[in-house]
């Protein structure tokens, strides 16, 4: 008997000392395991999806994060019925036990023991925030003893709320969405707070299988059959009454339909996530839950995705153009509206998700209206003439494009015109309208590569960085821009010489809805207003363009005034149309991402554009361009500056007398004279000060022979067509009809200043005049206003002051006198007017 009480008592020391080696074993582990810290696990920050939206902020582009859709939202915004169910079904003694359940995971152990394997961990909501957060999600005893001892800690320092809505926010909804909210809205359209108990319930029956319980796959009777579990555990729980169980149960819920995980407008989407990693970093951009509110106009967007993928591909059969990209903006406030990076993101077979709206290519003619602009600065005008004969600008060939001794053929430059043809004396309005490229490069020569890319990177083009490389090809496209930039840039010309520099944000907010940057607009003049209107004037003067394209061209619309310009590369690699109103830019560009070569065809994208600009025109209001102003010293300027292209002097004559005019020779009657002395406009102008005098020696230019030679040969074969003016036709005597003393004289006989008349008292103004020949026409005007002519004697007219839309107590008839040969005289009376 003692050798069995002495056995037991050895057996229970021995249990103790294995207990108490046990246990300080545990207490060792506990205390050297790497346990993550959870100091600030209360401020956890739940990872959420950056949203992009349109400028609506209603159409939803893009998820970023990793393509996760999650909206984090707080506690009070969760609503009663799904915090119910989901502890019912998920932890039913969540706000009863500290953290973990003993019995469930003495439970767990006995079944993982007979199975031999970790499967089975009772796991509470508090264990699954752990899990998901703070711990991987290997299947190891070492990681649940981390998980029991991190929550156990975790119930000490947060309330259950907190915890609750952490795991809310982080649950698992199937594919892509997380958290409650994004559930709500993506299963039922609305928020959490307006879910009905059976809609919560089915919420809640989700996340232990996501994929398994989705709505959309094939185990609609077993989500239904989980969905009824949770409401009979939220009545066992008392959460519930009979009442709304039965109710909630027999209730037919309707999931909206699958919304498909992809992506809209992709090329802007990443353009602007390229945009917001480089402010605000990748990290943030991905898990910082930014909402974006774009300037895109998704509607509009849409369509010009449709008209891109339609011509393209008829392109691809037509032209050999297996491509497009479409850019638009408004130039009001430079907004991108549209971009289209290609005729489909997701083609890989023609590269597609390669965005050519800002990928840097040859522009073509479409760069010309900066070299336009550029000389229009230094004084040169619509009228301004230059030859378009065939021209070599090398130096190192002769003036027939031959090289010479010691020079390589291939540097020869003599470019030819689109129509292959050549017009003789042009003025650089029909050189821009119609794209004539030899006016254009001469051009060029005479403003300056350097100013003419000073112009264009004001106006916004930043790529233009090696002029010496470009060379005079420059104005044919010779160096690389963007079509995004273009686009932006042509709408200095739409604004009338402000810049507004192009937007893609309209605003971003953080997480907790506070705004981190917000559209700020900040227009810029960089061009002349008069400038600008002159650009657009040409551009959108459909008569001038029509030789070359037609009068109902691509870029024709009925009662619109519509700016536009093409442009084609060497070997047709780039077909390019930009185009504009006061509203919108539109740039078009067409071709192969390769670089390969199309057919050749000027409409390449110019159905593309007009089919897209008139989309865009129906939403907008019909508005006309700005006249510019005539320029105030056009008579001072040099013959070939204003159109006169014949000979570098002129006279003016009188058409009446035929003598020289004099400062009383009325306009209409005047008419220039040129003594025919035809050349080069490097006879007459100095490209360094084409508004100062003469090159004294003209020869000095080394253009100047290259110039000269083939004008001297078209004008050999076209003088016969012209008039031949020498000095000796040019009269030595003054005009003698248009002088002080045979202007009219005019008298105003009625209204006189002495009489006082009432608002609506009608009143005649009578006149007496003396001339030396026979008046023609009386016009007659009250406060500077217009009031009418007479043709007859006894030239009257009669009104009634309040008629007048600027009558006062005391007022001024004025009267002008023309006579049968234009000169013209005139007299004022006042008048009073009583009240």
């Amino acid at each position: 008997m003692k050798r069995v009480r002495r056995l037991i008592i050895k057996l229970i020391l021995l249990c103790l000392i294995l207990f108490l080696l046990g246990t300080g074993v545990l207490l060792f582990w506990v205390s050297t395991a790497q346990i993550p810290s959870f100091d600030s696990f209360e401020d956890i920050k739940v990872a959420q999806s950056t949203k992009i939206y349109d400028r609506t902020g209603e159409t939803l582009l893009f998820d970023i994060h990793q393509n996760i859709k999650r909206t984090v939202v707080p506690f009070e915004d969760m609503g009663i019925n799904i915090k119910n169910a989901t502890v019912a079904i998920e932890d039913s003694e969540f706000y009863q036990h500290r953290g973990i359940r003993v019995k469930a995971i003495l439970r767990a152990i006995l079944v993982n023991l007979s199975k031999r394997k970790l499967s089975q961990g009772g796991s509470t909501i508090t264990q699954q925030i752990i899990k998901n957060t703070l711990l991987t999600s290997e299947r190891t005893i070492t990681r649940k003893l981390k998980e029991w001892i991190l929550s156990l800690k975790i119930e000490r320092v947060m309330s259950k709320e907190d915890i609750l809505e952490i795991y809310l926010n982080e649950a698992p909804y199937g594919g892509n969405i997380y958290g409650v909210d994004e559930a709500s809205r993506e299963f039922f359209g609305k928020k959490p707070t307006e879910l009905t108990l059976a809609e919560a319930s089915y919420l809640a029956a989700i996340p232990k299988a996501p994929t398994y319980y989705s709505p959309y796959g094939e185990n609609k009777d077993q989500l239904n059959n989980r969905k009824n579990l949770v409401l009979t555990r939220m009545l066992e729980l008392n959460f519930i009454n009979e009442e709304e169980y039965q109710n909630a149960k027999n209730e037919v819920v309707e999931f909206l339909s699958e919304q498909p995980i992809g992506i809209q407008a992709p090329h802007f989407v990443f353009f602007i996530r390229e945009y917001l990693e480089e402010k605000y970093g990748k990290e943030v951009v991905e898990e910082g839950g930014l909402r974006v509110i774009t300037t895109l106009d998704y509607n509009l967007q849409k369509k010009a995705e449709e008209i891109v993928l339609k011509y393209a591909l008829e392109n691809e059969e037509k032209y050999n153009a297996s491509n497009a990209s479409l850019v638009a903006i408004n130039p009001k406030t430079g907004e991108i509206l549209v971009m289209v990076g290609s005729r489909n993101y997701f083609d890989e077979k023609i590269d597609g998700k390669f965005n050519v709206a800002t990928a840097q290519r040859q522009p073509g003619s479409s760069f010309k209206p900066f070299v336009y602009a550029t000389a229009f600065k230094k004084g040169y005008t619509p009228n301004s003439i230059v030859f378009d004969v065939p021209t070599e600008f090398f130096v190192g060939c002769d003036s027939f494009g031959k090289a010479l001794p010691g020079y390589n053929q291939n540097r020869c430059y003599h470019p030819e015109n689109y129509d292959g043809l050549y017009k003789g004396p042009t003025t650089l309005r029909d050189g821009l309208a119609q794209s004539r490229n030899v006016p254009s490069v001469k051009l060029l020569y005479l403003v300056g590569i350097n100013d003419s890319i000073k112009t264009a990177f004001d106006m916004g083009i930043k790529t233009l960085t090696d002029p010496n490389r470009y060379g005079l090809t420059l104005v044919l496209g010779g160096g690389e821009v963007k079509l995004l930039d273009m686009t932006s840039a042509y709408g200095v010309f739409a604004t009338g010489g402000v810049r507004h520099p192009y937007q893609s944000i309209l605003r971003v907010e953080d997480a907790d809805g506070l705004v981190l940057e917000e559209y700020q607009d900040k227009p810029v003049k960089v061009l002349e207003k008069n400038i600008a209107l002159l650009i657009s004037d040409i551009l959108s003067d459909n008569e001038a363009r029509a030789p070359l394209f037609g009068s109902r061209s691509f870029m024709y619309f009925e009662g619109r005034a519509v700016a536009g310009k093409t442009g084609t590369t060497d070997k047709s690699r780039d077909g390019w149309l930009i185009g504009y109103t006061p509203s919108v830019v539109v740039g078009v560009w067409s071709g192969n991402n390769d670089n390969s070569p199309m057919k050749k065809g000027s409409s390449v994208s110019g159905d593309l554009w007009h089919d897209f600009m008139q989309e865009a025109l129906n939403n907008l209001p019909i508005e006309g361009f700005e006249e510019p102003e005539i320029q105030n010293n056009l008579s001072t300027l040099k013959p070939v500056l204003r159109g006169v292209w014949l000979g570098g002097e002129s006279f003016l004559i009188d058409t009446i007398s035929n003598k020289l005019a004099t400062e009383y020779t009325p306009l209409e009657t005047v008419k220039e004279v040129v003594i025919t002395n035809v050349h080069t406009i490097l006879q007459w102008v100095d490209k360094k000060n084409p508004l100062g005098p003469p090159p004294e020696d003209p020869t000095d230019d080394s253009q100047f022979f290259h110039w000269e030679e083939p004008v001297q040969q078209w004008w050999e074969l076209n003088k016969n067509k012209y008039p031949i003016i020498s000095l000796n036709n040019i009269p030595t005597d003054y005009d003698n009809v248009h002088t002080l003393e045979n202007k009219p004289v005019v008298t105003i006989i009625k209204p006189g200043d002495s009489i006082i008349y009432n608002l609506n008292e009608k009143i005649t103004v009578e006149t007496s005049h003396q001339e030396k020949y026979p008046i023609q026409r009386v016009d007659f005007f009250v406060n500077n206003i217009y009031l009418g002519s007479d043709k007859t004697e006894p030239f009257s007219l009669s009104f009634a002051p309040v008629e007048i839309s600027n009558i006062q107590p005391q007022n001024e008839v004025r009267v002008v006198a023309y006579d049968g040969v234009f000169n013209n005289s005139q007299t004022t009376v006042g008048f009073r007017v009583s009240f």
